[in-house]
Formats: structure tokens, C-alpha cells, sequence
């Protein structure tokens, strides 16, 4: 994966609530709101009970989190290291998938693509989700359409769950933004009353949720590359085969059967959440292969 060292980073994106110091927690995601919550929710939560955390998530009292003060990230994305960043490189991540899916969305589903914002954040953070505390990673709230990461989290990724490849991070970002396209077209609110009308099919539900959000990432993938910024500079030079195996391995190490292994605990698909390592590698490259989000429905059928 090579980015375009002209593309301009389009911090406006992004809410930086990390305040002065940045960094902060592990990165580790919660279920909240109408899916799931992050890309390894299972995942996580097994992690947590190993190293003795615990998550912080409160109904919220309706005060709303102001918004972060972006001016240290505008200056580090403007610099001539800015690729060399890690919160600059993920934003210009945030700015290719939603790039990609402002045509996408209306020309594969008939629906127009709303622009929302990814909050980097540490330690704590409101949601209209509720109030989570520094445990929390990625995830995304449908109450109030954000995207929430606090990037330490990719150190959860690469040295705990041994998916260390660079290109494991927009894949991270595209899954949560497949969420926001299920917002927009009302697949969460959807799969969240059939989950109340049919509580014994709920995890088959939030699997298919989860699955579809893998498919979705995997059709930005295929189309990463002819993604551009406001001024129509490729965000991407390239994007090989070796960054795409990278997301796969990422796809296989995070499904519920190998979080349960690596956990020491049984496999049971009756308690899965996200999908297996099979299911979410095949649906990510089902989503890759076509590079259409119309292929990614995954509530007919056998998954």
C-alpha cells in the first residue's frame, strides 16, 4: 500500500477529543446501540477477562460531548511527514472511504451517502450511545452516526490478536463505516426489531450485520484506489495483493471461533456475534471479488 504524498488530509473528518496528552486505553470495542459495536467485540470482551479490564458504558443523561479541538491535527497533517503519522494516515483512510461511498451508495443501493465523523479519542468519551470509558476502541454509535477509535487500539490488534499488517487499519475503519451505510439505508434499525421479535435468532442477526459490514469494507477495498481528495488527487498510488491478504488475515483472526481458541474457551457458533474466521474472510472477499455493495446481502440465505 503506497498513499499519495499529494493528497490533501481532510481533517474536517475527523473530531480529535483526545485533548493534549493523546493515547490513553487499549483500544478494546463494546456492543452498544442497534449492531454489535466495533470489529472485535467478542474479541475484546474475551481480552478484557483475561487481563482483569473492564468496560465502561452508561446510559447517557442527554448532555451532548462537545466537539474536540482539531488544531494539533490540522498542523500535523499539513506537515511534510504527515504519511509518517499515525492519526493522519488513518484520516486520509477516513477520507477515501467516504469518497469511495458517496458514489457508491446512491449508484449500488439508490441511496445518497451523508458524510459523518470519526472521533479519535483516549481515556473516556460521550456517545449518544453512552458514556465509554478508556477500554473502548472502535466502534460505531447509530444514535448519533460517528465513528469512534482510539487508535492505541491497533496495538490490540497487531500484538494481542497477531493481525500486525498496515492495511488492517482502514480495514478496521471501512467495517465501522459499512455500519453507517447500514444506518443510512435502516439495516440496523431493521435487524434491531427483528431481534426483538425473535430473541432466539438475535446472534444470527448481529452475525449477518457484522458480515455485511466485512463485505462492505472489501468493496471500498477493490475501489480504494480510484478514491480522491476534494482537489481530485488519488488518495492511494497502490494498493497490491499483499495488503489485501493482510485485511483477510485481519477478517481470520478476529472471528468468534478463533478468539474462542485463542481464548482457551469452546467453540460454540450458537454464541457467535461477528461470524467465524471462514464466514468473515469470505464475505470480506465476496465484498473485494465483485466490488459492488449490492452483492453483499447477507440476510438471505444460508450465511
Amino acid at each position: 500500500m503506497e498513499l499519495n504524498e499529494n493528497a490533501r488530509i481532510d481533517t474536517s473528518q475527523v473530531d480529535d477529543r483526545r485533548g493534549g496528552g493523546g493515547g490513553g486505553g487499549l483500544g478494546i470495542p463494546i456492543q452498544i446501540g442497534g449492531g454489535r459495536g466495533g470489529i472485535v467485540g467478542i474479541a475484546i470482551a474475551v481480552l478484557v477477562a483475561l487481563v482483569g479490564g473492564g468496560l465502561g458504558l452508561n446510559v447517557m443523561t442527554g448532555d451532548d460531548e462537545p466537539r474536540g479541538d482539531n488544531t494539533s491535527l490540522e498542523q500535523r497533517c499539513a506537515a511534510e511527514d504527515a504519511l509518517d503519522q499515525l492519526d493522519c494516515r488513518n484520516t486520509l483512510y477516513v477520507n477515501s472511504i467516504q469518497a469511495y461511498w458517496r458514489t457508491a451508495l446512491p449508484q449500488a443501493l439508490g441511496e445518497p451517502y451523508r458524510p459523518t465523523r470519526t472521533v479519535f479519542f483516549s481515556q473516556a468519551v460521550n456517545t449518544a450511545c453512552g458514556a465509554a470509558d478508556s477500554g473502548v476502541g472502535p466502534f460505531y454509535c447509530p444514535a448519533d452516526s460517528l465513528v469512534y477509535i482510539d487508535l492505541t487500539f491497533y496495538r490490540v490488534l497487531a500484538q494481542q490478536l497477531g493481525a500486525s499488517g498496515e492495511f488492517a487499519q482502514p480495514y478496521v475503519l471501512a467495517h465501522e463505516y459499512g455500519h453507517h451505510v447500514q444506518n443510512l439505508l435502516g439495516t440496523n434499525e431493521q435487524v434491531r426489531r427483528q431481534q426483538q421479535r425473535d430473541p432466539g435468532n438475535a446472534n444470527d442477526l448481529s452475525v449477518r450485520l457484522e458480515l455485511q459490514a466485512d463485505c462492505y469494507a472489501g468493496a471500498w477495498a477493490k475501489n480504494a484506489t480510484g478514491t480522491a481528495d476534494g482537489s481530485g488527487q488519488k488518495i492511494f498510488k497502490s494498493i497490491t495483493e499483499r495488503d489485501i491478504a493482510e485485511a483477510i488475515d485481519t477478517a481470520e483472526k478476529i472471528g468468534d471461533d478463533a478468539i474462542s481458541k485463542r481464548a482457551n474457551r469452546p467453540v460454540n457458533p450458537n454464541e457467535f456475534t461477528h461470524g467465524s474466521s471462514a464466514d468473515r474472510k469470505r464475505w470480506f472477499s465476496r465484498g473485494y471479488s465483485t466490488g459492488n455493495p449490492a452483492a453483499c446481502d447477507t440476510f438471505r440465505g444460508s450465511i
